[in-house]
């Protein structure tokens, strides 16, 4: 069986043929020029560079230089990829500003959050968005984690209202990213989008094509995106005491970093079959990818999905062999069990954290199964010959690793 990119709408076609026009009648909007990049953020928010997050500098310049380099971008991914930098950068001293002008959001106290990490396509997302739906847990919004100087007074915004526009923009783009991920402005999502103000961000290599990017963000100092990542946090959590509960595959390659910021916190990982797991990723990749490149190798994208996943599993799991036992709790989940008994996962999750589950276990299982029902959208189908992946190879490469 050959991997294939979805099929494009003719509304989709409209827009892509549309944004290609532009590119040739404006060639220097899509030029990877860092420098303008820069002078947009600055013009966007009269900022000046130096109110940006620390680091940016370097960051901007792996992250342009790599997707000049090896993303393959068609235009809408070049404007993508432009739009992400410019806004990250302006995320960045927005966030730096509202704390200048407000110390106190400094001083919230934030409990001990309840963290789910593991490879991706293990049950992360569907884990995460049923605790979400526990009124004593806060499961952020995107725009939340975009946007979280928006929501610091007590007449904060409609959060499904701010991103509405991006989540139907790629929709439209991309159809079959409802099937592979569904997203969208009221669903919560994996907190990285808040990360990567000084272009640090693991999340970036999910959209494209980056590898020299991520050979980079490998070597990276995670010490103060983290440090900033809690203080977006301490933002959204002003007038709201709820305990977070966030999810993201990108933290497992950065779990040191999460327990020095979380003292206390609660890790939830999620082990499924690996050749599933890097056989599912590398769909999401793959399909992803199409959206901002015509140019997708299916089995690039599975030596992606291996290597990046065994430098993740590997970081893990020498963190968690030196991790003391009051510096975090460790849940282990099955994603075997997770399926067949999400209230037998959910109690351990409840213990750990040191909460009572909700009264009707079963009955809040159920109710988050017929809000979100499986495969509305479609069947999410792979295989590993797609992505030219070998199943007893790969099983031996990770026997000891996750």
């Amino acid at each position: 069986m050959t991997w294939r990119s979805p099929r494009r709408t003719e509304v989709a076609e409209q827009i892509y043929a549309e944004a290609d026009k532009d590119r040739t009648e404006n060639p220097h909007r899509y030029r990877f020029d860092a420098q303008r990049v820069v002078e947009r953020a600055c013009r966007r928010g009269e900022y000046t560079p130096e109110q940006f997050a620390p680091g940016w500098a370097d960051g901007l310049d792996a992250f342009l230089g790599s997707a000049e380099q090896d993303g393959r971008l068609n235009a809408v991914g070049i404007r993508m990829a432009l739009q992400s930098a410019t806004g990250r950068l302006l995320a960045g001293a927005r966030i730096a500003q509202c704390r200048a002008a407000r110390p106190d959001l400094c001083d919230v106290a934030l409990p001990p959050p309840i963290v789910i990490i593991g490879g991706w396509r293990t049950g992360t997302t569907f884990l995460f968005r049923l605790l979400g739906t526990d009124r004593r847990l806060h499961a952020p919004l995107p725009a939340e984690l975009v946007s979280p100087w928006l929501f610091i007074d007590p007449d904060r915004p409609d959060p499904t209202e701010v991103s509405a526009t991006a989540s139907q923009l790629l929709h439209t783009l991309n159809p079959d990213m409802a099937i592979v991920h569904p997203s969208g402005p009221s669903l919560p999502e994996e907190c990285v989008l808040a990360m990567g103000t000084d272009l640090r961000n693991w999340g970036f290599t999910s959209m494209m094509r980056l590898p020299s990017y991520a050979e980079w963000l490998a070597a990276q100092d995670f010490t103060e995106p983290y440090a900033r990542y809690r203080e977006i946090l301490q933002l959204l959590a002003r007038h709201d005491d709820r305990r977070f509960v966030l999810k993201a595959p990108a933290h497992t390659a950065e779990l040191d970093h999460l327990i020095e910021t979380f003292p206390g916190l609660v890790v939830v990982q999620i082990h499924r079959d690996i050749v599933a797991t890097l056989t599912s990723g590398a769909s999401l990749f793959a399909v992803y990818r199409s959206t901002y490149s015509d140019d997708v190798d299916a089995f690039e994208v599975g030596r992606q999905q291996v290597t990046q996943s065994e430098l993740w599993f590997r970081r893990a799991h020498e963190v968690r062999d030196r991790t003391p036992t009051h510096a975090a709790t460790f849940v282990d989940i099955d994603y075997r069990d997770l399926v067949s008994s999400p209230k037998t996962a959910l109690e351990h999750v409840y213990s750990a954290a040191g909460m009572e589950p909700p009264d009707d276990l079963d009955g809040f299982v159920d109710q988050y199964n017929r809000a979100n029902p499986r495969d509305v959208k479609g069947q999410h189908r792979y295989t590993p010959e797609e992505f030219g992946l070998v199943p007893d190879e790969i099983r031996e490469r990770f026997a000891l690793l996750d």
